[in-house]
């Protein structure tokens, strides 16, 4: 690994976002609104405690030979929220009766999984990075995290959200965070911030069809399916489908996801709308696996890993360099004018970024 990924710049990524803890916290209900506004004074806290700390990357000692292997530690906030916590269970240790530890656990080692066995990475960094979360952070937090460091679960107020734990693409979308930020490390800001965003979409999808052996026909494509509590009209918090359709509630409002570049919303908010726009990008991804068919990780998530690791990404990068990148990710891969590369020009075309040439 270059020496240049050994300090990265921290970045506090939550997976409900901003905009729609926002919307509850003006909820008629008192409790609702309580702990939405909670949640998002934790969240606050957190990210500037995050923009004054600097994060350096684990690298193993030269010669060292990295494991195939991971290293998981769970551990246990007991509701309160000083981290890590107490620990619970280590790497090879027995399951206990915690579900929500045990899912931590299973959540990072799929994780792992995927990306070792789908693109030969050895953890977060590539270099065996050990995979460390906590469980059971503060009482009814509405949220899940990705520190710089390490994974952080809220419980969820049994209403709107329930136990961070339950789906895996959520799991997989936090630590997606870690390998964005030591590789093409994208500014989480507007265009490349939604990037950012999206490209933990697209694993955590992975992560999950990957863990269920499914192909990209079968998968649902939400993410967050099963999150969503018995108070809500919703399916998920978003869907690489059709992005705008995930859920469509009093409480949490109309899914604001554009599809396509012609929806596209420009909002000082959510640091530029990373959370909205990166529907965009996502529905790019959806399409090209579907079109080209089979296990999505095999190709189309062949084509964007090697797109967000491959050194050609400005921090900066917006749709169309990205776009632009992976279209040549996919001629250098697999051949100029074949499959994957037709699947993509077809795809980004299709929600308003078109390949030149």
């Amino acid at each position: 690994m270059d020496a240049s990924f050994t300090h990265r710049r921290p970045v506090f990524c939550t997976v409900v976002p901003p905009h729609l803890l926002d919307r509850i916290a003006r909820s008629s209900d008192p409790r609702r609104a309580d702990l939405a506004q909670r949640t998002l004074e934790r969240d606050s806290l957190l990210r500037t405690r995050r923009r004054v700390s600097a994060v350096r990357g684990l690298l193993p000692a030269p010669g060292a030979p990295v494991s195939d292997e991971p290293n998981r530690t769970i551990h246990d906030a007991e509701h309160g929220t000083a981290l890590p916590g107490a620990t619970v269970r280590t790497e090879g240790g027995p399951a206990g009766r915690d579900a929500t530890v045990n899912r931590a656990y299973a959540g990072l080692g799929a994780t792992f999984e995927l990306f070792l066995k789908g693109f030969g990475r050895r953890s977060i960094d590539d270099a065996g990075l050990a995979l460390d979360a906590t469980v059971h952070y503060g009482r009814e937090y509405n949220n899940a995290f990705w520190d710089g460091r390490q994974m952080v679960f809220g419980d969820g107020d049994g209403e709107l959200f329930l136990d961070f734990t339950v789906s895996l693409d959520v799991i997989g979308h936090e630590l997606a965070h870690g390998v964005t930020q030591y590789t093409a490390n994208l500014d989480y800001y507007q265009q490349s911030g939604a990037l950012n965003e999206s490209m933990s979409d697209v694993f955590g999808s992975l992560i999950k069809q990957f863990s269920l052996g499914q192909t990209a026909q079968e998968a649902d494509w939400l993410i967050g399916a099963g999150l969503l509590g018995p108070a809500v009209s919703g399916v998920a918090l978003r869907s690489m489908k059709a992005p705008g359709t995930a859920y469509d509630d009093d409480e949490l409002g109309k899914d604001p996801q554009p599809a396509t570049m012609d929806g596209y919303v420009r909002t000082s908010r959510d640091n530029g709308g990373v959370h909205i726009n990166s529907g965009i990008p996502n529905h790019a991804f959806y399409l090209a696996a579907t079109e080209l068919g089979g296990k999505a990780w095999e190709r189309a998530g062949q084509v964007w890993y090697d797109a967000l690791t491959g050194g050609e990404l400005a921090p900066d990068a917006d749709f169309a360099d990205f776009a632009r990148v992976s279209a040549a990710a996919a001629a250098a891969r697999y051949g100029d004018g074949g499959a994957e590369h037709q699947a993509l020009q077809k795809a980004w075309s299709a929600v308003g970024v078109p390949l030149a040439g």
